[in-house]
């Protein structure tokens, strides 16, 4: 017999070559050549694979085998970096905090209050229409003398990103009252006037009258010029606002491009809650305000909802692969 396989491997023997199949160990010769080493084979279907390359991993059983997932706590630095790369997106271009550091605001406001602001009507040409309360820069050293508290590092880091309110002390909020074009006008203890209309105002502070009687700037007619906002204190005889910086180099007006914008909810503490909208009062027929889209959530809530759909299709990325 063994001369025979020897015969039938070497094709010599013609005899022998007609007492068996012709090519019958072709075909075990062919199922043995994936395994003969060069890393790649043929799957079921024909399509062909590199083994070296591990794009088809499968357990002891012949299954995919799963991805490790990885660890919460590892993925929790990377969150919270979005988070924050989120807050201070949201804080320059969307929406920011405030404290109020004052009375003059009150009873509308008071002292301790925060708000947030809409910053992104204004990338879209919004401006401060009349009855709106804004935040805006210092525009001349009205808050000269005033005491302004040195923040901590940390303060200053978290009111950087938008988790705290503002440490920036040089910002005021007051009430719009005049827009480009617009006459105002106190005379005696009011009420106070906005292109001869007369206006019904029961955010004033109880017990203050619309106008102040003094030789300050508490009487007065001003034009707003285009460009700039006339703006007041709802505690009318608290608050140094446009009538008493009128010796200033914008004639106590507020310089457009100077305001940061409009704020739009009371966020903090949580019994004072509320919104702040236009009094009914400016819809007077020549006095009606153009609605503006404002956002009322916190930076932070909007990054955490920037965060998890993010998180989630990180961790949907990493899941054990389904078995086919």
């Amino acid at each position: 017999m063994g001369d025979v396989a020897v015969g039938a491997r070497s094709g010599h023997d013609g005899e022998e070559d007609r007492g068996r199949p012709v090519g019958a160990a072709a075909p075990a010769a062919n199922d043995a050549a994936p395994a003969s080493g060069n890393g790649s084979g043929t799957t079921e279907d024909g399509a062909v694979k590199d083994e070296r390359s591990g794009t088809e991993d499968q357990g002891a059983d012949g299954t995919p085998a799963a991805k490790k997932q990885r660890s919460f706590w590892k993925e929790l630095p990377i969150l919270i970096g979005i988070a924050l790369v989120l807050a201070l997106l949201i804080k320059t271009f969307l929406v920011q905090a405030f404290s109020i550091p004052s009375a003059s605001m009150q009873n509308t406001l008071t002292e301790g209050d925060r708000v947030l602001v809409d910053k992104l009507t204004p990338w879209f040409g919004s401006e401060p229409d009349r009855g709106e309360v804004v935040v805006f820069h210092d525009p001349d050293q009205w808050l000269a003398g005033e005491p302004t508290p040195e923040p901590n590092a940390l303060q200053v880091f978290l009111s950087w990103i938008g988790l705290m309110p503002s440490a920036d002390e040089k910002d005021l909020i007051k009430r719009v009252i005049g827009v480009g074009g617009d006459t105002v006008e106190c005379k005696g203890t009011g009420p106070l006037k906005v292109n001869g209309k007369a206006l019904n105002e029961p955010y004033v502070y109880p017990g203050n009258t619309p106008c102040s009687v003094d030789d300050q700037g508490g009487q007065f007619k001003v034009k707003v010029p285009e460009g700039y906002v006339w703006v007041m204190g709802d505690h009318r005889q608290n608050s140094r606002d446009s009538r008493y910086n009128q010796s200033d180099k914008n004639r106590g007006m507020v310089p457009v491009k100077e305001v940061i914008g409009r704020a739009v909810v009371v966020a903090w503490p949580i019994n004072h809650w509320d919104t702040l909208p236009v009094p009914d009062t400016f819809d007077q027929d020549g006095l009606k305000n153009q609605p503006a889209a404002a956002l009322s959530v916190a930076p932070q809530g909007l990054a955490l909802a920037g965060v998890v759909p993010v998180a989630l299709w990180r961790r949907r990325r990493i899941a054990p692969a389904e078995t086919r």
